[in-house]
C-alpha cells in the first residue's frame, strides 16, 4: 500500500488488515488479527476486560478473558514484541508503525494550518482507504466513521491551501478524492471547481457542477445550495458568449 513508512513491524489497517515484518507480510489467524487491529486503533493502553468484552461480546466474561489469552499467546508465536502486556492493560508495541496512526496524524496536522512539508506529503491521504473494509464489529465501524470524517475535511484544507499556492494539479488531485470518498458532498465540489476555475479550466469546472448537480437530483431529489449557485452563476456570466 502506498504511503506505509518502513519498521521492523508494521501493521496496515487502510484497505484491509496486513501485518508486515522486516518487508515480509505475515499470516496470523482471525482472533490474533482482531486484537492487534483493536489494539492498533486505541490512542492509549486499554484494559484487558476492556478488550475481551468489546472482541467477544457473544460469550460471558470468563470465556471472553479465555479468548483473549488464547489470541494474545497466538500473536508471541508469530510476532514477537508487538504487544505490551501488563496483568491489567494492553498497549501496542512504541515501535509498531500503523497506518493509520500516521494518516491520522497527517489528517490533523493539515486540518491545524499544514506546512509546506506536510503538503508535499499529502498523497498519503489522496490514496487512503477505508479502514478495515469488509469488517463489520461496532468498534470498526466507529473508527472507520471517524477517520472518513477526518481525512474528508483533511483533504478539502489540503485542496483548499493547495490552490491558493498554484499548484493545481496536486489541488485537483486531492479534491477527487474528497469527491470520490462522497460524491454527494458538496463543500468537496465546490473546493474542486474552484481549483478549476483559479487554474483558468472554466469548462471542467462546469463539468464538475454538472455531474454533481445530475448525483444529487437523482440520489436525493435535491438541488445544489445557494453558495453552489452563487459560484456557478460568477462563471457562467464569464463564458456566455
Amino acid at each position: 500500500m502506498s504511503g506505509r513508512v518502513a519498521g521492523a513491524h508494521r501493521i496496515g489497517l487502510l484497505e484491509g488488515f496486513e501485518v508486515v515484518r522486516d518487508g515480509e507480510p505475515v499470516y496470523l489467524p482471525l482472533s490474533a488479527q482482531r486484537v492487534l487491529a483493536f489494539l492498533a486503533l486505541q490512542i492509549r493502553p486499554v484494559r484487558r476486560l476492556y478488550v475481551a468484552g468489546a472482541l467477544w461480546l457473544e460469550v460471558n466474561e470468563q470465556r471472553a478473558n479465555a479468548s483473549l489469552r488464547t489470541a494474545l499467546w497466538r500473536l508471541a508465536q508469530t510476532v514477537c514484541h508487538v504487544v505490551e502486556a501488563t496483568p491489567t492493560h494492553l498497549a501496542l508495541a512504541d515501535d509498531v508503525e500503523v497506518d493509520v496512526v500516521a494518516a491520522r496524524r497527517m489528517a490533523e496536522s493539515v486540518i491545524a494550518g499544514a506546512s509546506s512539508s506536510d503538503l508535499d506529503r499529502s498523497g498519503l491521504l489522496c490514496h487512503a482507504g477505508e479502514i478495515l473494509p469488509g469488517w463489520y464489529d461496532d468498534w470498526v465501524l466507529i473508527e472507520r466513521e471517524h477517520f472518513r470524517q477526518l481525512r474528508l475535511h483533511a483533504l478539502e484544507s489540503i485542496c483548499e491551501q493547495l490552490t491558493v499556492a498554484g499548484r493545481f494539479g496536486e489541488a485537483a488531485e486531492a479534491g477527487a478524492a474528497a469527491v470520490k470518498a462522497e460524491p454527494l458532498r458538496e463543500s468537496s465540489h465546490r473546493l474542486l471547481i474552484k481549483a478549476f476555475l483559479a487554474e483558468g479550466n472554466r469548462v471542467e469546472a462546469l463539468r464538475q457542477y454538472e455531474q454533481f448537480r445530475e448525483l444529487l437530483d437523482r440520489q436525493l431529489g435535491l438541488a445544489p445550495s445557494p453558495l453552489m449557485d452563487d459560484l456557478m452563476a460568477a462563471v457562467r456570466s464569464v463564458t456566455r458568449p
